[in-house]
């Protein structure tokens, strides 16, 4: 793979478009540990990690598809908000289908079928925005609901340190991580049915 590190990202969007694509296997691979750290943020809130990490790069995936590089965001915004948003559906759908019996379910063909032209449409400016704002706020509310040491926890977990490093970095035991961490979750998993109720 050609190394493309001192080209902006909108260049090499279209450069993919004039048939380099060879550049979206870069642009996938670049962004694939915003991906991991968001599924990292997600799971806390109930998802499971391997599927929020696949629907992370589905929605990596469209941003590459589907960005323009003639508006005003540029693509890491625009490749956040996708991998979001793909990411929230997951976890607030997996919330609303919770209790649902499984006869009301859909297959993957028809979801895939029913969701794919839907999403495509729902990536302007204002949504991103919002979108920003959406996580800014959910952000805030984890912050205030948890204790300082808890913070430090999450902050080292999504940074992608295992249970045994954040024990050695705040000199504590991996159990009592492992206990902050089902406390984070139980927490985090309140403001994230609350909110989207």
């Amino acid at each position: 793979m050609k190394n493309y590190d001192h080209t902006t990202d909108e260049e090499l969007i279209l450069r993919l478009r004039d048939g380099e694509q060879e550049i979206e296997d870069y642009l996938m691979d670049k962004y694939k540990n915003l991906v991991r750290q968001k599924a990292r943020a997600l799971y806390l809130a109930g998802g499971d990690h391997e599927d929020l990490l696949q629907e992370g790069m589905l929605g990596l995936f469209k941003a590459v598809r589907e960005y323009n590089p003639l508006k005003e965001a540029g693509f890491s915004t625009y490749a956040s908000a996708c991998i979001t948003n793909q990411m929230y559906k997951a976890v607030t759908s997996s919330m609303r289908q919770k209790h649902q019996p499984l006869n009301n379910s859909l297959s993957l063909s028809q979801l895939e079928n029913e969701t794919t032209w839907q999403l495509v449409n729902e990536e302007s400016p204002e949504k991103i925005l919002l979108d920003q704002e959406r996580t800014a706020h959910i952000s805030q509310k984890i912050e205030k609901i948890l204790s300082p040491f808890e913070n430090e926890v999450l902050s080292l977990y999504l940074k992608g340190y295992d249970y045994l490093q954040i024990g050695e970095r705040l000199e504590r035991s991996a159990k009592s991580v492992d206990n902050a961490l089902q406390r984070i979750r139980k927490k985090v998993r309140e403001i994230y049915f609350a909110f989207f109720e």
